[in-house]
């Protein structure tokens, strides 16, 4: 797995996982490639800095933090939409999405889980599938 930095034609910034470039390059020649937040499939590979020296270590953790901050509260975000959006089908995913692909169920948006071999299924058959990475929530009531 490798995870590269993306960028929409509307500047949305985003990261994405994928088996290694060969990977990213076919999403983006099928247009299964979207934004999460205005799903345009107009996306590329953003170019980033590697082995820029920094002037201060504190400064470099601040930003860090502030990074990880951002990248928390988006991703809470997106899994909020999501569920909110999305029907959850919970682990019958691959047989609903691809119902819908061969046109047998009419189109909705869905979520669920899938095993890494639903994952080869949906590709091979190629069904365009976002993972989302969904954060538990902490109970409340714990002590």
């Amino acid at each position: 797995m490798i995870v590269f930095d993306l960028e929409c034609l509307n500047g949305h910034t985003f990261e994405g996982w994928f088996e290694d470039k060969k990977d990213l390059e076919n999403q983006q020649e099928q247009g299964i490639l979207t934004c999460p937040v205005c799903e345009t499939p107009s996306v590329v590979q953003k170019l980033h800095p590697i082995a820029i020296k920094r002037t201060s270590t504190h400064t470099n953790q601040k930003a860090l933090q502030a990074s990880q901050e951002a990248m928390a509260e988006l991703t809470e975000k997106v899994a909020e939409y999501v569920e909110k959006n999305y029907e959850d089908v919970g682990s019958d995913f691959t047989k609903q999405a691809l119902k819908m692909h061969y046109g047998a169920e009419e189109y909705q948006n869905i979520r669920g889980s899938t095993t890494k071999e639903d994952d080869k299924i949906l590709a091979k058959e190629g069904v365009p599938v976002l993972k989302v990475p969904v954060m538990k929530k902490p109970k409340d009531d714990l002590n």
